[in-house]
């Protein structure tokens, strides 16, 4: 008994370092400028830009094969400090900023039908067959791939409201010194 335990306790040592060194030896690299990108974004990994997550929409944007633009939850501010970062000047004028939103269900025409649940990427829609969902407010993040799979319209993205669990003081700006 203490032989197996002796060997197993050697071999997952020597394993180990092994492993520890070709993780260094053949460690890849990332795009710094990718990562600030990333960090920028808002990390909802929602979809509604087309890519499979934020970290795709970051590299595309770090390789120059998209716009800006591209990122709806973010809106202007995220495409104006995503400019600034490039060093490149934006138009703002096809962005639509409609603000943080989170997904509503109206219970009077929900069927429960679970498409909504099936299609939201956070799991913010809880609910059962043929019974009323509900959106759980923490985790929605306001992406609309509910709505779109929705067969009865029952629900519908609407702004968050303010309240004083919620309510941020705007940060204050920066004059330009003369």
């Amino acid at each position: 008994m203490l032989a197996a335990v002796t060997s197993l306790t050697a071999l997952g040592a020597i394993l180990g370092c092994g492993l520890g060194v070709a993780a260094r030896k053949f460690a890849v690299e990332g795009d710094p400028l990718a990562d600030e990108i990333e960090a920028m974004m808002p990390g909802s990994n929602c979809g509604q830009c087309g890519m499979a997550g934020c970290s795709a929409v970051a590299k595309a944007i770090a390789e120059g094969s998209a716009t800006v633009t591209i990122c709806p939850p973010g809106g202007k501010a995220l495409a104006t400090a995503l400019a600034a970062k490039l060093g490149i000047s934006v138009d703002l004028g096809d962005v639509v900023d409609s603000g943080p939103q989170i997904a509503q269900v109206k219970e009077e025409i929900c069927i429960g039908c679970c498409r909504c649940m099936k299609a939201c990427p956070t799991d913010a829609v809880v609910g059962a067959a043929k019974q009323i969902h509900n959106v759980i407010r923490e985790a929605c993040t306001g992406c609309g791939s509910c709505v779109e799979r929705c067969p009865t319209e029952a629900i519908t993205l609407r702004p968050v409201p303010v309240t004083l669990q919620h309510w941020v003081w705007p940060k204050p700006e920066i004059e330009a010194e003369a």
